[in-house]
């Protein structure tokens, strides 16, 4: 089955590998007989589905995510082999999206206002005096 990540991204499958392996922890009487931990791997350097600009996009951003230009995403949380693959078919979809998605404008810095430097000012005040009782009576 296809991931669709937007309208306009869509991963073939046969562009995603899947790794199963053994959950560990506590399961129950047959966890140790199904395997139900996915691992979901995608080489981005060599998938047809993302332009040259995305893939740039992606591999910058991503790039501590990444090991040999792959992307690795895994899940075990379920006992179930096929949510586990929902899950992280899901998981795979976010990340990409939010690695694809446009920044946010950066926030203009403001001034402080009248109010809040008083707070501050009141506030360093009340420390000052607290240090002032704290010290040893002097001798004079």
């Amino acid at each position: 089955m296809d991931l669709v990540v937007s309208p306009a991204l869509t991963i073939p499958s046969s562009e995603l590998g899947w790794r199963f392996s053994r959950s560990s922890g506590p399961g129950g009487q047959h966890v140790n007989t199904s395997d139900s931990r996915v691992e979901l791997i995608w080489d981005i350097a060599g998938s047809t589905a993302v332009s040259e600009s995305q893939r740039a996009i992606i591999l910058s951003r991503l790039e501590r995510r990444l090991v040999a230009g792959s992307l690795t995403v895994m899940a075990s949380e379920r006992r179930s082999q096929l949510r586990n693959r929902e899950m992280a078919s899901a998981r795979l979809a976010e990340i990409i999206a939010a690695a694809l998605a446009p920044d946010a404008a950066p926030r203009r810095p403001t001034r402080a206002t009248r109010g809040s430097k008083l707070r501050r000012l009141s506030a360093k005040g009340q420390r000052a005096q607290t240090k002032q009782q704290r010290r040893r009576p002097s001798e004079e």
